[in-house]
This record gives structure tokens, sequence and C-alpha cells, in this order.
């Protein structure tokens, strides 16, 4: 079992020390594509997957979700959030057992959704739809100096529902004059990097996992794809993520690292509940 850097109060600590310092941005990994991203006094949740809600569903299956890495925190234990984002309907992105207790410790958090997306969110959370702030892929949503814009992602496919909105997508979340890409669940798909470029991120968050279809689950970029698209789209630095939690779809951070040092790539790993803040970018 990987064991975490921070957990539980340890990790509660270091999120409120950082508290006290409001000009800075700060974030950490909670495992797979789960972040937290803390700026002026507001906490965003970024497809936070903090329970073990696969590996009870897959327990009994051709495909068991074999946690291989320690759960971080409990969701209730969690200070006030002001936003969780969900990139899509897949559970390690959209977990009931995660995002209800964080509700209801902050009932002002907001949810932002793929509006594509908002009945089956409804849904699988029990809450009334109107709730969830759903964007497309070109929209955006900002409340004071945070701004939402969402991109299309691919996982496999650049996949719509019937009314022609996105099921999948990336976020560029933007804070004051500083943005990070999350892209969610993708493979490469053409004009991705038009869609990026015009945010210009200073950092990416991108999956490490690759695509195979004996794993029998959609696939992700895999480390030679993600470094290959932030070289392309001059991105400074990649955290990459989505691995070392499930036995069955991981990847070796170590491959990453090696080919992120042969094309000259900046890129941090953060161990589980370790963080990152703006001023080492």
């Amino acid at each position: 079992m990987i064991k975490a850097f921070r957990k539980d109060i340890s990790l509660i600590h270091d999120i409120e020390d950082a508290w006290n310092d409001p000009n800075h941005i700060y974030l950490w990994w909670l495992g797979q594509s789960g972040f937290l991203i803390q700026y002026k006094g507001k906490r965003i949740l970024v497809d936070p997957y903090l329970s073990d809600s696969l590996t009870e569903k897959y327990k009994q299956t051709e495909k068991p979700h074999i946690r291989i890495s320690e759960l971080v925190i409990n969701p209730s234990m969690l200070p006030k959030i002001d936003f969780i984002t969900s990139s899509h309907n897949h559970t390690d992105h959209l977990d009931a057992q995660t995002i209800l207790p964080i509700l209801k410790n902050s009932p002002e958090c907001q949810l932002i959704i793929p509006e594509a997306n908002r009945v089956f969110v409804a849904d699988r959370l029990k809450i009334d739809p109107t709730i969830p702030i759903g964007i497309d892929a070109g929209e955006s949503f900002k409340l004071d100096e945070i701004q939402f814009h969402a991109i299309p992602a691919a996982h496999n496919e650049l996949d719509k529902n019937d009314a022609g909105k996105h099921l999948y997508l990336g976020y560029i979340i933007q804070l004051g004059d500083f943005s990070i890409y999350h892209s969610g669940d993708t493979l490469y798909y053409d004009s991705m990097e038009e869609w990026i470029k015009n945010f210009s991120p200073s950092i990416a968050l991108l999956p490490i996992n690759g695509n195979d279809p004996a794993r029998k689950v959609a696939g992700n970029l895999n480390a030679e794809e993600a470094v290959r698209l932030a070289k392309r789209c001059g991105i400074p630095l990649i955290i990459p993520c989505h691995y070392d939690l499930f036995e069955f779809n991981t990847a070796d951070v170590n491959e990453f690292i090696q080919i992120a040092n042969d094309q000259q790539q900046r890129y941090c790993v953060l161990e589980l509940g370790g963080k990152l803040s703006s001023t080492e970018i």
C-alpha cells in the first residue's frame, strides 16, 4: 500500500496553515485526478474521489478495483469547500460517497458539472437537478476572481448528448491572472491544443495511465502524450495524475519522469497529500 505524505489531521493542518497566505495559490493532490486548490479564501475541489465505493462495487467481478494507495482523508473531515468540479460521470470523478458529506458540511458549496450530465448527476447525488451549475465546452462560470472555462475531453471520443452538449469536459480554472488546466479523462484529439492555448495555463494536471483496451475501461493520455501536449501548448509545468490508485489501471510515474526529463519539460510529481505553491512555478 502506497503511503500518503500527509493525511487526515496532518493534511488539514497543512491546508489551514496555507490559509494564512492569501497572496499565493496552493494545490494538493488527493489521489487519482482529485486536487484541492486554495486561492484568496476560496477552496476548489477538482474531481475528488475520497472513498472505497468502486472497490466495494466491483469486489466480486472480473474487474476488481483493488486500491494500492492510502485514502488521504475522509471527505467529512475537509474544511469548508466553495466549489466542486466534476469532469464527467465516472465514479472516480463523480462519487456520491465523496461529494455528499462535503455538501453536508459546506451547504453553500457550488457544484460545477457538464450541462449534458445534469440529470445523471442529480440522480446519483439525490439532489434537486436545478442545484448544479452546468456548463458546456466554450462556456464559463465566474464568481469574483475565479472562473471555470470548459473545454472538450475525449474519453475515448468527443461524445455529446442529443442536444449536442459534451459528456466529457476539461476545465481551465482561472484564478486572477493565473490559470490551471485540469484535463479530466481524455485522449488527444484534433484542435485540443487550440482550446488550451487560448488560456495560456501555467499548470497542467494531466492523466498518465494511458489507454489499454484490455483493462475494459475508457482510456487516457499516457506519459509521452501528456508531455507532448504540454510542450506543444507551452505549459510551464505538468503535474501527473490518474495513477497509483487501482491495481488494474495505473502507470509507472518514473516513466513519466524520464520522458519529461528527456523532453526538458518541467514537472512536479506530488506525493499523496503533498502540495505545490504558485511561488514554485
